[in-house]
């Protein structure tokens, strides 16, 4: 003790540690890195008196982290395969839909559970999501496929499995076809499954933040969980998907385009068009295009002239509703094929060979579609009903 000012001390085991987020985070924020004016990487200066950092928050926040890396048993797991997300951690998540992380999270950015169970998949994680702590410090955490509950080890799952009542999610099966099958989750019926599914989720996309407010949205999945949609049930902006996802071990197969196709249907039935609330990602706007482009496409070389010696007519509102695209995405899409010019006072649309043949061979690629007959389903006008 140096005069009037005392150092208080108490053991470690004393400090309540459970509700230190807000310090450590202050914590984390002093030991980053800060980029210089000349480009170059400099590091906070040091405190001028030592005693500072042995009194306040700083203590208790350094108790904190000192413990948290104990109780890791290793580093976390580097994206090593083809189901790893991008390998950097600097970057700052993507703006992209209604639901953003904030720029100054950064705990967001970095992965926190190494491995999850989920039926016969084991699957590294992408990115964060916001699981109990004692779960994030186990080496998998087993996931039932069922109700989506989250166990500590696989005994604990298989307890779990005798009494789950679950054998597909618990709304309404809309849609089935072959081994197709969608079920509509409300997402205030069924909160406590619809926040399970958002924990799942989050794990693969790194610019949400929907965990506990499920309320406002219904969610679309098929069995079993290889791919998910999720909409509002009132947009002012005609959004018809607020969040998609396909697991990694669906992706490539053609399921995401299926689930814009989707989409698209539930517009039809509602007899308006739709469009995925924007900005989008660089993956969701690539996967959007290539839709948006074979069913225009599909459209046009589907037309039959009116009359001898004439070509086919048809005008954007047409098309538009046809396919339930709304009218900004169908004009870009044109223009992103070049397919508009401008001839005889006029504009008009032109096909040539090689994007028939593009067209085609794409067309030959997707074998699953939807089919709007075996679609039952009736839509609903929120704006009248109880939230």
């Amino acid at each position: 003790m140096n005069g009037s000012q005392k150092n208080h001390w108490i053991l470690e085991k004393y400090i309540f540690l459970e509700k230190m987020e807000e310090v450590i985070q202050a914590f984390q924020r002093l030991k980053k890195v800060q980029i210089g004016s000349g480009g170059g990487i400099s590091r906070p200066t040091s405190p001028v008196n030592n005693s500072e950092l042995l009194n306040g928050n700083a203590v208790l926040a350094a108790a904190l982290q000192k413990r948290i890396n104990r109780k890791r048993k290793g580093p976390p797991l580097e994206n090593e395969d083809s189901q790893d997300g991008p390998t950097s951690l600097t970057a700052g998540p993507r703006q992209s839909g209604s639901m953003v992380s904030h720029h100054d999270d950064i705990v967001t950015r970095m992965k926190n559970i190494e491995l999850i169970e989920l039926g016969r998949h084991r699957i590294k994680p992408w990115y964060f999501a916001p699981y109990p702590q004692e779960m994030v410090n186990l080496d998998c955490i087993y996931i039932c496929e069922f109700c989506l509950k989250y166990r500590k080890s696989r005994k604990c799952l298989e307890r779990h499995l005798v009494k789950c009542n679950l054998r597909h999610p618990p709304g309404n099966e809309i849609y089935r076809k072959d081994n197709v099958s969608f079920f509509e989750i409300d997402g205030r019926k069924n909160k406590v499954y619809a926040q399970n599914l958002c924990l799942l989720a989050k794990l693969f996309l790194d610019h949400k933040t929907l965990y506990y407010d499920t309320d406002p949205f219904l969610f679309y999945q098929r069995v079993p969980h290889s791919w998910i949609f999720l909409q509002r049930k009132e947009s002012t902006e005609d959004y018809n998907v607020a969040c998609i996802l396909t697991m990694p071990p669906y992706q490539r197969k053609g399921y995401g385009k299926l689930l814009i196709e989707f989409s698209y249907e539930l517009s039809k039935f509602e007899g308006k068009t739709g469009s995925p609330e924007k900005p989008l990602s660089d993956l969701g706007l690539l996967s959007y295009r290539s839709y948006w482009a074979q069913t225009i496409l599909e459209i046009l070389l589907s037309m039959k002239p009116v009359g001898e010696n004439e070509k086919p007519q048809i005008t954007i509102n047409e098309i538009c509703e046809l396919t339930s695209i709304k009218k900004e995405d169908v004009i870009s899409t044109l223009q992103n094929l070049n397919l508009i010019n401008y001839y005889k006072g006029q504009y008009i649309i032109t096909l040539s060979k090689e994007i028939i043949q593009s067209h085609q061979k794409a067309m030959e690629t997707r074998k699953i579609r939807i089919d709007p007959k075996c679609l039952h389903w009736t839509p609903k006008d929120w704006g009248k009903r109880a939230k």
